[in-house]
């Protein structure tokens, strides 16, 4: 059945079923569900899953038949990426990012706080990129179409956090909204409420909204972004 091979897939790589759905910007759980309950898998899913990843091989997936992996050198993933530089930022030759699930973390906050110990689902390659420390999935729709859900956000972590935020620039935030860790992506501007920022979306369906420094518990600059397109 072609759940069960997507499902072998998923374990292969050693993904998260979250971040395997969050990468199709497909609902919560549907993978997971139609795989575990040996259900089927929309021809729509299955089509965005073999465009965005191009080491599965759409004859094993569909009919079981040859190796589930396609050799590397047939492999040509078509990535958009966007970087989002400081004048005072320097490129680095290679470097080796951890792709993060939030959600196996339980946050940014335990992400950020035991990064070194935590083990990432993946690492992305990209020469000459500033510094990252870590990557994680975009989610919901704040920053479109600059971001969309699925997306990838490349970050090096801000630890002073009072101190060291670049006025107008792109941030991943954590903040504590009555108790509950509430994560996004947004533009971080001068609030004129003394003690707070105003947080600014890209998508103008957003409104603007003004957060006490004190509610923000991690704070990221955004350096990079990925989108993967599907190939028809």
């Amino acid at each position: 059945m072609v759940s069960e091979r997507v499902g072998q897939y998923i374990e292969k790589k050693g993904i998260s079923y979250y971040a395997f759905e969050n990468s199709l910007g497909a609902s919560r759980g549907s993978i997971s569900k139609a795989v575990k309950e040996g259900k089927s898998i929309g021809s729509n899913v299955l089509e965005n899953i073999m465009g965005i990843y191009k080491d599965l091989n759409p004859s094993w997936l569909l009919t079981g038949q040859g190796e589930m992996f396609i050799s590397g050198n047939e492999v040509s993933a078509n990535r958009e990426i966007q970087t989002f530089r400081l004048k005072t930022d320097s490129s680095l030759e290679s470097q080796q990012i951890p792709l993060y699930d939030i959600e196996a973390m339980a946050g940014l906050v335990p992400l950020f706080q035991h990064s070194e110990s935590q083990e990432p689902i993946d690492h992305i390659s990209i020469p000459h990129l500033p510094k990252c420390d870590g990557a994680v999935y975009v989610t919901g729709d704040s920053m479109y179409p600059l971001l969309k859900s699925g997306d990838i956000v490349l970050y090096k972590e801000i630890h002073d956090i009072r101190n060291e935020i670049f006025w107008g620039e792109m941030y991943l935030l954590s903040i504590d909204m009555s108790g509950e860790e509430y994560i996004t992506v947004k533009y971080i501007q001068k609030s004129e409420i003394p003690g707070s920022v105003r947080l600014v979306s890209q998508n103008q369906h957003h409104q603007d909204k003004d957060v006490e420094l004190g509610k923000i518990k991690a704070l990221a600059l955004v350096k990079a972004s990925i989108r993967i397109n599907a190939m028809h």
